[in-house]
């Protein structure tokens, strides 16, 4: 059973103490489990990224998985490793699926049955759920199958829409604890069955506070490991004891329980308190079973590891492939335990029992778990450390890259120009170094440098924060330069009014601007970018070293609900009214440009009533489809409106037509030029848009103002573009001239 984002200290507390206080009645028959000693929970260490699918594979293979795992948690494949799933489906076990659907996309051949849940809507705290425990009552009741996985998402969503205080969490708490109760009931109920059973509880990764995983922190790792069955049962336990292990113990451990071989990939070590039923010699031999298995992996990685005659010693080592240290360390603990297995088997075989057994049994276990432990870390290091010329070597080549890309920049940049541009006075042509293009080229070199450093990649964010800002305000720079140079700005004024009356036919005619109005226009796009960026940048105190410190995120979850949905609905309001304004400019009445209003409106007002139907600050989730409908009717809009606009406005606005023939010899067709500009304007600023209200419709409340100083942010930087001549640079116009013709029209949010 697999509880999707719960953390462990929710169950067995932390730091010996144990859960709070509304987490105990939370999980009532939980904590009677372990209280009285029928349970043993562990603190299971998740490594990153802790997201899902790598935690997934990490607990059925025992092997750790790399950051790509990252962008194919998104993209599953099938899982082709060796893994106790398909140990259990080679030996005839039928397995039964009930739950997200990323099981079914590592192991698509293995299930008996399946009904795969999708994690993708996280506002969603219901009927993910619900999908999977209205099948328990028949499952449970069924005799034809030997495993039975289960994975809950509900938790996670909870945590994604309202962080771990959500007023959300203790009834989705206590709706877990009942599907535990009904499971082990339904267990203990068979008499023949009840002592070959066993219950796992498991949980992928922890959460933040604010509900959010996939980084290394504390909060993100602490994943839960709770084994419930009739042989981890003992007469005297410490419940809330600091039990700690590896989400990669899980597989050897229950490869070991149910007798299958151990995944060859598989760096964990087993649990011992769960094998605590067996006797003496039984628990010698799986810790037999898993050294050598740690073993054959130690080979691989250096072939002359631990040879025959190094096990077989009890003092010389003769391999030198590691370090000297480890290699000691490991072939030491190696060689006494088998030796104390061996003499342990003697001392059985005799018949005798004495202080001396016990002490050589004693001597086996903690050579073979000094063993395990140490060779399992030095695996777990080298799945992410990398030799150093490697890594010397990708550093090498992302400085080459960077200096490759300035160098065809500036080639390109200062060469003469392959096309005549007409109209030069209309641009600023000079072959000189911009300040804003020398800080972008440093800025590469410096995002590059920042790699690597872990630090830096955890806290990449401020990087971000710091170049976007350094750079608006070089522009501003530039800009207040500009207005203060009165001098230049009759020159200015007649060569724009000259382009102007060449291009009156345009349908911006009538929002004609001024040199002074779009020096004014430039300043407050800047400005916007920049105090959209610094309250951004307030907003929260992401990454790991500051995200205890008070921010605006924080101070508004404290505050009335109210509040939130007012912003909520006023980024909205914003997206919506932003997108008619933009389709406004177009100045047509086509009716794709009058379908796509209505198909954006009508979605926004999906968002608007998912805000005020969804139930977040309520201590009672929804018990109806209704905002789960809304979702999906906005979906079904959205990807036929964009889809529709991709395929349809280069008809609505045809790039080329025989009315639009050249009449004169310059070659070049203004018609065509319009009609590509309106077709990619209106594609991607529907694109944005519709994207702009996904977004709100799947954050958290509290991200909805970041969502909309974002796309402000992108709009104010797509109009200082445009009318801040000195960045249309020579080559660039060329390349366009070459597309569009010399004849350009203006792009709609170019005010002339």
């Amino acid at each position: 059973m697999v509880i999707d984002g719960l953390p462990a200290e929710f169950v067995l507390g932390r730091g010996g103490k144990p859960p709070a206080r509304e987490m105990m009645e939370s999980m009532p028959y939980t904590q009677s489990l372990l209280a009285g000693c029928r349970a043993v929970g562990y603190h299971a260490k998740a490594a990153p990224p802790t997201v899902t699918m790598p935690r997934l594979k990490a607990m059925v293979s025992g092997a750790i998985g790399g950051f790509l795992d990252v962008a194919l948690n998104f993209n599953t494949q099938a899982f082709l490793d060796d893994n106790i799933l398909d140990q259990l489906h080679t030996i005839g076990y039928k397995l039964v699926m009930l739950g997200d659907e990323t099981w079914i996309k590592l192991f698509p051949t293995l299930f008996y049955r399946q009904d795969g849940v999708s994690s993708f809507y996280v506002k969603d705290t219901v009927e993910v759920d619900f999908n999977v425990s209205r099948h328990l009552e028949s499952e449970l009741a069924a005799k034809d199958w030997d495993a039975l996985i289960l994975h809950y998402l509900g938790l996670d969503h909870v945590g994604h829409i309202g962080g771990r205080q959500s007023n959300l969490m203790t009834p989705k708490l206590k709706e877990m604890d009942d599907v535990i109760r009904r499971i082990h009931a339904a267990v203990t109920s068979i008499q023949d069955n009840s002592h070959r059973t066993l219950l796992v509880v498991v949980s992928d990764h922890g959460m933040t506070e604010v509900g959010n995983h996939g980084g290394s922190s504390y909060e993100e790792t602490d994943s839960l490991a709770l084994f419930i069955g009739h042989s981890v049962e003992s007469s005297h336990c410490s419940p809330y004891d600091q039990k700690e292990a590896l989400q990669v113990d899980l597989a050897p451990t229950l490869a070991l329980l149910f007798g299958i071989p151990i995944p060859k990939n598989n760096i964990g070590v087993l649990l011992p308190e769960l094998f605590n039923s067996l006797a003496d010699d039984q628990k010698l031999r799986t810790l037999e079973l898993n050294s050598w298995q740690i073993l054959r992996l130690l080979q691989k990685q250096r072939p002359a590891f631990c040879s025959e005659d190094c096990v077989d010693s009890k003092d010389d080592f003769g391999a030198d492939m590691l370090p000297e240290s480890t290699e000691k360390k490991l072939c030491r603990l190696l060689s006494k335990a088998f030796a104390s297995h061996r003499s342990s088997l003697l001392h059985r075989d005799s018949n005798f029992r004495s202080v001396e057994a016990a002490g050589l049994f004693g001597a086996a276990v903690d050579s073979y778990s000094g063993f395990l432990r140490h060779a399992s870390e030095w695996l777990s290091h080298r799945a992410t450390d990398k030799p150093l010329y490697l890594l010397a070597s990708a550093i090498s080549l992302m400085i080459i890259s960077c200096f490759s890309l300035a160098g065809i920049i500036s080639c390109i940049f200062k060469g003469p120009p392959q096309i005549k541009v007409e109209h030069h006075s209309e641009l600023d042509l000079d072959k000189n170094w911009h300040l804003d293009e020398v800080f972008i080229l440093m800025g590469i070199f410096l995002y590059v440098a920042s790699l690597g450093s872990s630090s830096f990649v955890e806290e990449e964010q401020y990087i971000w924060h710091f170049l976007t800002s350094t750079l608006y305000l070089i522009f501003l720079i530039k800009t207040v330069q500009s207005i203060l140079k009165e001098s230049n700005s009759t020159l200015v004024h007649r060569s724009e009014t000259k382009t102007f009356h060449k291009n009156n036919s345009s349908y911006l005619a009538s929002y004609k601007l001024i040199p002074g109005q779009q020096d004014g226009c430039k300043l407050y796009t800047v400005l916007i970018v920049l105090v959209a960026g610094r309250i951004l940048r307030a907003w929260y105190q992401g990454g790991i070293n500051w995200v205890h410190f008070p921010d605006i995120s924080k101070i508004l979850n404290q505050s009335d609900s109210s509040i939130v949905k007012s912003l909520q609905t006023i980024s909205v309001l914003a997206v919506v009214v932003l997108y008619s304004v933009s389709l406004m400019l177009l100045r047509t009445r086509r009716i794709l440009i009058i379908g796509l209003w209505l198909s954006h409106l009508s979605c926004g007002l999906l968002v608007m009533l998912h805000i005020w139907k969804s139930q977040v600050d309520t201590s009672v989730p929804i018990n109806n489809h209704s905002t789960t409908s809304i979702a999906q009717i906005f979906y079904v809009i959205a990807s036929i409106s964009v889809t529709c606009t991709f395929l349809l406005s280069p008809w609505i606005f045809p790039t080329h037509s025989k009315e639009a023939e050249p009449t004169s010899s310059s070659g070049s067709n203004p018609e065509k030029a319009h009609g590509l500009n309106h077709s990619v304007f209106l594609t991607g600023v529907t694109y944005t848009m519709f994207w702009c209200l996904l977004q709100l419709l799947l954050q958290q409340p509290i991200n909805a103002v970041p969502v909309l100083l974002i796309l402000l942010q992108i709009i104010s930087s797509v109009i200082y573009f445009s009318l801040e001549k000195s960045l249309h640079r020579q080559w660039v116009q060329g390349c366009r001239n070459a597309i569009l013709g010399n004849d350009r029209p203006l792009w709609p949010w170019e005010h002339q």
